[in-house]
């Protein structure tokens, strides 16, 4: 990784952790939707065969993408939609844009999508003078504040009530109070004004179903409903990895969804969308676009990386990684952050602008075992490392220094004179037992704990005297 990057990463990983609030409402949120998924999930009987059977099918989607995308996108065109494939976020954007100007577009209403997001839409629309509206309530919020979202199911989770009062009382010209419940009122309100003026609607697509040509969106407050029913035009932005061959498969990862998202049986609303507006419908787009994005997930395909394209964005492995824990989302610098994040984001757009990701994580493997859908999140974090490595980016001292460190490794004899001289040697550069802080080489390690000088007697010196005989008790 480059030194700005890293520094940059280092930069927002700091003003993180100064942050109380964040850090307890992290806390609070990871808490609440572990015990939910717990509690959630032991309903469903052996939840193990169930995040086998949901693994398979996403495994099967993705080995036979091609052929699930082709029937998924003649039935959506058999029902009167258009389709796009989008190889690259700029192409997606153009087409959207195109589509826009040909509706002579003012107002627009967006429900939560996380490709949007990756795709900069919000900021594409406003070069064009295209005014768009957020109507998550959580993705509202931050489109109000300028910032992106910090975690994938509650985006606001970073923000607390004075600060959303705040937000909106600059909106409403007046001052409101910080309570929850009006503040969810105001919103409700100034919302409800947007989707009846939107010539466009814009969702995102949690799963699309092949054999109907449907897609799939889960929410908990109907927010994609009235972005799809008022307006004339509805556009969809599907990654191209978001599809089940079936509704028999869709209803598994379905029921593992929410479960270990929020920790519900179910969300609200799950909504199916079939087609546009038919002439015995009372309400609905009378048009739809379905934009289907690659932007970097083709490259995966085939891969040792492949497996990551299962995921279906539940966000359990954020909700029990340590490293997000402490230091939330908008540390990550992507998208998409915690353990999913650092090991997609490096795949997709600008591939070396997120090769310090990996290196965030304990490898406690924590993420690996709660994913729903069986991702090895933690073996594929050691993959990054190990490219990273073999691309020889890292400094040229820390090369130097494995190489030593491998060559004493692989040999008994130099090992065992290392473990000699390693004590006296460290002699130095330490004080009271302790690496000395100020040293250059060891200062990202001595920045944040205490490095132990080695100690007086090894472990082997140890073992001969007395562990043998204290083996045989």
């Amino acid at each position: 990784m480059s030194n700005e990057t890293q520094q940059a990463f280092v930069d927002r990983v700091k003003k993180s952790k100064e942050d109380e609030f964040l850090k307890l409402s992290l806390q609070r949120a990871q808490t609440r939707f572990r015990d939910g998924r717990q509690a959630r999930s032991e309903e469903l009987g052996n939840i193990e065969e169930w995040k086998e059977r949901a693994s398979q099918i996403r495994r099967h989607t993705i080995e036979n993408l091609d052929s699930y995308l082709e029937q998924f996108a003649t039935n959506v065109r058999k029902l009167g939609g258009h389709v796009h494939f989008a190889p690259t976020d700029s192409d997606a954007l153009d087409y959207i844009k195109k589509v826009v100007k040909e509706k002579d577009t003012h107002s627009i209403v967006k429900s939560k999508s996380m490709v949007s997001e990756e795709m900069h839409l919000n900021e594409a629309l406003e070069e064009i003078g295209i005014r768009m509206v957020e109507t998550d309530l959580g993705e509202y919020i931050i489109q109000l504040a300028g910032e992106k979202p910090s975690h994938i199911i509650v985006p606001a989770i970073h923000k607390n009530k004075e600060q959303v009062a705040e937000l909106f009382s600059k909106v409403a010209g007046e001052e409101l109070p910080a309570d929850p419940e009006k503040l969810t009122a105001f919103a409700r309100q100034k919302l409800r004004q947007e989707y009846l003026k939107a010539e466009v609607g814009i969702t995102g697509c949690n799963f699309a179903v092949a054999e109907s040509g449907s897609f799939i969106l889960v929410t908990n407050e109907g927010n994609a409903r009235m972005s799809t029913s008022f307006p004339k035009t509805h556009i969809v932005i599907m990654g191209m990895e978001r599809i089940v061959p079936t509704w028999e498969d869709l209803d598994v990862v379905v029921s593992l969804l929410p479960r270990f998202a929020t920790g519900q049986k179910i969300t609200s609303y799950v909504t199916a969308f079939t087609g546009p507006k038919r002439e015995e419908d009372v309400d609905g787009p009378e048009e739809l676009h379905v934009v289907i994005v690659d932007n970097g997930r083709s490259e995966i395909l085939g891969t040792k990386y492949q497996e990551v394209l299962k995921c279906i964005r539940c966000g359990a492995c954020i909700n029990v990684c340590p490293v997000y824990r402490h230091i939330g989302g908008h540390a990550y610098g992507s998208v998409y952050p915690g353990p999913i994040g650092a090991v997609l984001s490096p795949l997709l757009g600008e591939k070396d602008e997120h090769k310090e990701l990996p290196f965030a994580s304990t490898l406690c493997y924590a993420c690996s075992e709660v994913c729903p859908v069986k991702i090895p999140l933690a073996e594929l974090l050691v993959e990054h490392r190990k490219d990273y490595v073999d691309s020889k980016k890292t400094a040229w001292a820390e090369r130097i220094a494995m190489k030593g460190f491998g060559m004493v490794m692989g040999n008994q004899g130099l090992y065992e004179k290392a473990i000699k001289a390693a004590r006296p040697l460290s002699s130095p550069f330490t004080k009271d037992e302790y690496f000395d802080k100020s040293l250059p080489v060891l200062k990202n390690w001595t920045d944040v704990k205490d490095l132990p000088r080695p100690a007086k007697e090894t472990f082997r010196d140890w073992w001969n005297k007395e562990g043998k005989d204290a083996g045989k008790q």
